[in-house]
C-alpha cells in the first residue's frame, strides 16, 4: 500500500469506484477533498426526500449525480473540459453565441461522465 492513500496512483487515474455512498465518498475524498461538504449535504437531502416519500428515486438520482462528478474529478481531462467551460460561461454575455457553445460542452462533460458510469 502506498505511503500517501489520499494519491492517485502511478499513471494518474484512481479506478473506478462502485456505485454506492461510502465508495464514492472515498474516491472523492481522494481526487476532491474539498466537495466532501457539498456531497455530504445532497446525499442527507437525497435520503430525507427518499424517506418523506417513500421513494428510492433520489436517493438513486444522488448516485448518479455523484458518480458522474467522480468521474469528471478522476479523469483530467473531464476536468480540464469542465474547467474551461465553466470559465467562458462565467466570463460571456448569454447573447453572445460561445455562451451557448460553453454551455453545451458542460452539457456534454457530464452527460459524457453519467454514461461512463451508468
Amino acid at each position: 500500500m502506498s505511503a500517501h492513500p489520499m494519491e492517485p496512483p502511478a499513471g494518474g487515474l484512481i479506478p473506478r469506484p462502485e456505485r454506492t455512498p461510502e465508495s464514492l465518498r472515498l474516491a472523492l475524498a481522494r481526487v476532491a477533498p474539498h466537495r466532501l461538504g457539498e456531497m455530504e449535504t445532497q446525499k442527507n437531502e437525497a435520503f430525507a426526500l427518499a424517506a418523506e416519500h417513500n421513494n428510492l428515486g433520489p436517493i438513486r438520482q444522488w448516485l448518479t449525480i455523484w458518480a458522474g462528478e467522480v468521474e469528471i474529478e478522476r479523469r483530467p481531462d473531464l476536468a480540464a473540459r469542465r474547467r474551461n467551460a465553466e470559465h467562458a460561461v462565467h466570463g460571456l454575455a448569454k447573447d453572445d453565441p460561445a455562451w451557448r457553445a460553453a454551455m453545451d460542452e458542460l452539457l456534454a462533460v457530464v452527460n459524457e461522465a453519467r454514461e461512463a458510469t451508468a
